[in-house]
């Protein structure tokens, strides 16, 4: 038998400790949260995607009735980031939701958003930091690897090749 040990390291901010430069970030996440289209689930979801460059690009979750047919707001962030700025890196990623309007004490993405943040960080060679904005603390993850450990990628389709 063999034994692999996992571990992630991410830190946890109070609102009032986030630094400076990531806050226009987190606001224009949770600003997002108002163009979502959730009529079944109630549940706005907000992304914003910094480019290395300093454009934002936002997304808002888009559902539909023909479910599983609707995107996660990650995902509508990151799909447009990479058709608009195909050549610039995502280097970060806000995400906040809110329901009956006001903000949720925490979010993290679907496991399926969680696939597409890794995929954005092997397209681009970078890690892509992650701010998962809360009502009273910000929890932060340095890349999207270290929200899918022992991920599936590229690599694992080298036998298609």
């Amino acid at each position: 038998m063999k034994e692999i040990k996992l571990e992630t390291r991410i830190r946890i901010y109070p609102l009032a400790e986030l630094p400076d430069g990531e806050l226009p970030l987190m606001e224009a996440a949770i600003k997002a949260t108002e163009q979502s289209y959730a009529p079944y689930s109630k549940f706005h979801v907000g992304a914003a995607a910094l480019l290395e460059d300093g454009t934002i690009v936002t997304g808002s979750n888009q559902e539909n009735a023909a479910y599983p047919s609707g995107l996660c707001a990650e995902r509508v962030a990151l799909f447009h980031a990479g058709h608009q700025y195909p050549d610039i890196p995502v280097i970060a990623l806000a995400i906040a939701a809110s329901t009956n309007s006001r903000q949720v004490e925490s979010i993290s993405p679907c496991g399926a958003c969680r696939q597409v943040l890794l995929e954005t960080e092997q397209r681009y060679g970078k890690p892509m930091k992650i701010l998962l904005c809360g009502t009273k603390e910000i929890v932060v993850a340095e890349s999207a690897g270290s929200l899918l450990p022992l991920c599936f990628g590229a690599k694992d389709l080298k036998f298609c090749l």
